[in-house]
């Protein structure tokens, strides 16, 4: 059974990819200020103030319009790898970065500690139950189930919002997908 599903998770990663070709780079750029504006206008309805984002791949949804949307009053935190483990690190638009695990740009701030109030996650595929394909590593998953009180947001282009993700028990649900 679990062969199975890694099957088919590796047959729906393909599936995205080749759907991702389908667009320019600047249709996904039109695509992530859609994306970004609805998701700045949820933030602002809200009360976040420890807000973690992403540093996004070249085929992910680019979250960078939020670093200076959503700065004031808000503790800005990024993922960053450190072996197999996502480490939170705050950052503000002082930081530096360096690239990282997977060529990802990393703030150099020092780890952050505090409270995340929600947590913006990548992902390859999402449904409207809350099922995430990843890129197939983990991290995510091993860092959402060190933060399961705290809400999460799925982040992706509408062609990845499918009916069914394939999931195993390890798998990480978010509590929203944005789209």
């Amino acid at each position: 059974m679990a062969e199975n599903i890694k099957e088919q998770k590796i047959a729906l990663r393909r599936l995205i990819r080749q759907r991702k070709k389908m667009f320019s780079q600047e249709q996904l750029h039109e695509k992530s200020q859609k994306i970004c504006e609805k998701l700045n206008q949820l933030l602002d309805n809200n009360n976040y103030k420890h807000i973690m984002l992403y540093y996004p791949l070249p085929d992910e949804v680019d979250v960078r319009p939020l670093f200076d949307m959503i700065q004031t009053n808000k503790c800005l935190i990024l993922p960053t790898v450190l072996g197999d483990d996502i480490v939170p690190v705050s950052f503000d638009k002082d930081s530096t970065f360096k690239e990282g695990a997977f060529h990802i740009l990393e703030p150099e701030n020092e780890t952050y500690n505090g409270p995340i109030d929600l947590i913006l996650v990548p992902g390859m595929a999402f449904d409207k139950k809350g099922n995430r394909l990843g890129r197939g590593k983990g991290f995510y998953d091993r860092f959402l189930q060190q933060h399961l009180q705290t809400p999460t947001i799925g982040v992706c282009f509408d062609f990845q919002l499918l009916d069914n993700v394939p999931a195993e028990e390890f798998d990480k649900k978010v509590n929203l997908v944005i789209y």
